[in-house]
């Protein structure tokens, strides 16, 4: 089916159409009304969730001590297999002491590790674990007796290996250690 456009409009149509409008006269179009400037885009929901940070800090869901503060501790002395270390970070063998550094200053906990693991040697004792912290309350230095542990074991000959504990014997805040048998 084709299409037809309109049909033309005769004379008498267009002449009896005048008569019935009238006298027409062209409308002039009104300037648009100023539109306000629109306000800054301001960033609500950021504002919204630092507010909330107060708050959530006081109810946390979560244990910040269970959070690890800095890297696990892992050493193994030069001569043996490393299939020693992967048996130590597993937990595969059993803490026979423990020494707890909680609330000592460097001093102090120096002359302990030391007195510890030559009591450790004495008893005849393969394996222990030294509970240093994780250093939640160190300045930006760091945790100070992790890393004063860390330096100590590396320089004793009586120390085989030595890696951080696994999460249910104090993880980052601890290490067990394997002595020479």
């Amino acid at each position: 089916m084709k299409r037809r456009g309109p049909a033309p409009i005769s004379d008498d149509d267009a002449r009896l159409f005048r008569e019935a409008v009238g006298e027409v006269r062209p409308i002039e179009a009104d300037a648009p009304p100023p539109t306000a400037p629109k306000p800054a885009p301001r960033p609500r929901m950021f504002e919204a969730d630092e507010a909330a940070v107060p708050g959530e800090l006081l109810d946390m869901a979560f244990d910040p001590a269970s959070l690890e503060v800095g890297e696990e501790l892992a050493y193994l002395r030069e001569g043996y297999p490393p299939k020693l270390l992967r048996q130590l970070k597993r937990g595969q063998y059993s803490v026979q002491d423990v020494l707890d550094l909680h609330q000592m200053n460097a001093a102090a906990a120096q002359a302990s590790i030391a007195d510890f693991l030559a009591e450790a040697r004495r008893q005849g004792l393969r394996c222990v674990r030294i509970i240093h912290g994780k250093g939640l309350r160190s300045k930006a230095a760091g945790p100070v007796l992790k890393a004063l542990t860390d330096r100590l074991l590396r320089r004793r000959d009586d120390v085989v290996a030595f890696a951080s504990a696994r999460p249910a014997q104090g993880g980052t805040g601890a290490v067990v250690v394997l002595l020479r048998g």
